[in-house]
């Protein structure tokens, strides 16, 4: 079966009863070069576990079951049971498990699902819970590499340069715990229903530690959430908003020392320079 032929896949969505869901954002690829690219360019092999958020019908699933070692392919909707049942039923190394990626214990799945295997992470995912699935895969530490179609703007910020008007507090999280490279453009005719804008792969390469010392991760998080939180304002001021007790001329004082200017707006200091200010913020509350 062609899982990338139109008329293939409305008679097998038909066959099986199945309709889509737009609450669940669901759009199927049904382009071939799509899926096969994605598993090209994320370096999945032999050696790898793959961990696979919402297959739909089985495309990149096919792709991934036909590179690596084991793929684990989490999915919400049980109506698509019997789909994959007929799409996947002759891959003895891919298993389905019916769950809400959200609610799932990610390092569990991989120490259970993928023992003595490279865990990497794959998935075409649904516009509406990019962020906190992106953010629960990065936060779980036990992938070499997390590779995801999203929408291109959310693509684009998770890879964006401090200065720029993509970079925000997302964009610190990912480049904190990754570094973003932007893969290729995939457009809406690539998918069934087509969707209004264009998706974009990205390959998040896991590091092995943060990029540079932090002595307090929840504290640098508070940091880059104060400073994006009132963006267009000078960082004095943003600060002074999430850290009230600490004053403006205190954090003036602090800016300073830590080699930033107290008239500096968030979107123009790099992970660094946050670090800097987060560390000094941390030495202020020891003492």
């Amino acid at each position: 079966m062609d899982l990338c032929n139109v008329q293939e896949v409305r008679q097998l969505l038909a066959r099986h009863g199945f309709h889509f869901s737009k609450a669940r954002g669901q759009n199927f690829l049904v382009a071939p070069w799509v899926p096969r690219e994605i598993v090209r360019q994320s370096g999945v092999g032999p050696d790898c576990g793959v961990l696979e958020i919402g297959p739909g019908i089985g495309p990149l699933t096919r792709e991934l079951a036909g590179q690596a070692a084991k793929v684990a392919a989490v999915e919400v909707d049980r109506t698509l049971a019997p789909v994959l049942g007929e799409t996947l039923g002759e891959f003895a190394n891919v298993e389905v498990l019916w769950q809400d990626i959200l609610q799932v214990d990610i390092p569990g799945l991989v120490r259970d699902r993928f023992a003595g295997l490279r865990p990497m992470a794959c998935a075409n995912l649904p516009y509406y819970i990019t962020t906190p699935v992106v953010t629960a895969l990065l936060e779980a530490g036990c992938f070499s590499a997390v590779t995801v179609m999203v929408q291109k703007e959310v693509a684009q910020r998770m890879a964006a340069r401090p200065g720029t008007q993509a970079y925000g507090a997302f964009s610190l999280f990912c480049q904190y715990y990754a570094q973003p490279k932007l893969l290729f453009d995939v457009p809406p005719d690539c998918f069934l229903p087509r969707p209004k804008v264009t998706s974009a792969v990205v390959q998040l390469s896991v590091r092995s530690g943060p990029p540079c010392p932090v002595a307090d991760e929840a504290l640098f998080f508070r940091v880059v959430r104060a400073a994006f939180g009132q963006r267009r304002k000078q960082l004095q001021n943003a600060l002074s908003a999430g850290f009230p007790r600490l004053g403006k001329e205190n954090l003036s004082r602090l800016l300073t020392a830590c080699g930033v200017s107290p008239a500096a707006r968030g979107e123009t200091l790099d992970i660094a320079a946050f670090a800097r200010i987060a560390n000094a913020l941390a030495e202020q509350e020891d003492g």
